[in-house]
């Protein structure tokens, strides 16, 4: 039996949403596509929960929920032009043969370069952009700091109150409850009564710093137990890792609009800055992205980074449309 003989007929909001969720898998949305998406889901609460939806469906069935919409070519139209094409021949990782002319940015689930965000962070309950930090209360006594560039969803049932960080960085303070709170990230499950810490899920790696009270942690049937001033990590790649001092200092400098720079090698800061900062800084040379660099920089000024780059270590810079710079 196929989902559409399983599923209700749908009313055209849905329709919309399905159609939505299949153009943004299909390799060819464009920038105009994201900008028409987001004017489309503001138009009402309906809108917003239906494309979301819309989304778990597409996990659940993947190319069958075209099926759904009864045709295979139900996307929206797509626009005629759009601001800038990154050309598919960008390779990361120390040299890059690239590209840049008009045309349309690609939005999937795995953006190329990370300049739009995938589906799942789209369809989260709450998301920040470049810059962007935000605060909420969740609860009577939960309250939590969104930085840049994150995806946060409510899990929660009526007595269970629970959250996922899709992706990204929050700062989550709880109060005294009288069930445990639980924060999803990664793969792993962190719970606690009380506790005020920082969690960080960036590419499927888990950081998390306790600031006070007490955490309890669950990574595939793995658990640790995290107080006030420790820390650790969690992976597929490096597993869960044993329980460290931690640096609040370190961990809380993005509240207070800073970037700490302790000896990062240039390719990790501008990996932290390229969360920040609109666009994309791509290391050209893995000699600079080798060279070690330290300092305290403001968020909002990260172009000051780039030219003490330039300056310490003689590199050259050269701009791209779409807001790319090139670093060799």
């Amino acid at each position: 039996m196929s989902a559409a003989d399983e599923t209700p007929e749908l009313d055209a909001v849905q329709r919309q949403a399905l159609a939505w969720v299949i153009r943004l898998n299909s390799g060819e949305a464009t920038s105009d596509d994201a900008a028409a998406l987001a004017m489309w889901r503001k138009r009402g609460p309906e809108y917003e929960e239906t494309f979301r939806e819309a989304v778990r469906q597409w996990h659940t069935f993947g190319d069958a929920t075209r099926e759904l919409l009864g045709r295979t070519d139900a996307a929206p139209t797509r626009p005629v032009r759009s601001r800038v094409v990154v050309s598919r021949r960008f390779v990361i990782g120390g040299s890059m043969a690239a590209a840049a002319a008009v045309g349309g940015v690609y939005v999937a689930a795995q953006p190329p370069l990370g300049l739009w965000p995938s589906i799942e962070e789209l369809a989260a309950d709450y998301r920040t952009g470049k810059g962007e930090r935000r605060t909420i209360a969740l609860a009577q006594n939960m309250a939590v700091k969104l930085n840049t560039q994150t995806a946060l969803s409510v899990r929660s049932a009526a007595s269970a109150p629970r959250v996922e960080l899709v992706s990204g960085e929050a700062a989550v303070d709880v109060k005294s409850q009288a069930a445990a709170v639980a924060v999803d990230a990664g793969g792993g499950r962190i719970e606690t009564l009380e506790a005020n810490f920082n969690v960080r899920c960036i590419d499927h790696k888990v950081s998390l710093v306790c600031f006070s009270g007490a955490l309890q942690v669950d990574w595939k049937g793995q658990r640790a137990a995290l107080t006030t001033s420790q820390q650790l990590t969690y992976s597929e790649e490096g597993g869960l890792t044993p329980v460290s001092p931690a640096d609040p200092e370190q961990a809380t400098a993005w509240q207070r609009g800073l970037l700490l720079v302790r000896d990062w090698p240039v390719e990790r800061l501008v990996a932290e800055i390229n969360r920040y900062r609109p666009g994309r800084i791509v290391i050209m040379d893995d000699r600079l992205g080798r060279r070690m660099i330290s300092g305290t920089f403001y968020l909002d000024h990260l172009d000051d980074v780039v030219a003490q780059v330039r300056g310490l270590f003689g590199a050259s810079a050269r701009t791209l449309p779409g807001g790319i710079l090139l670093l060799s």
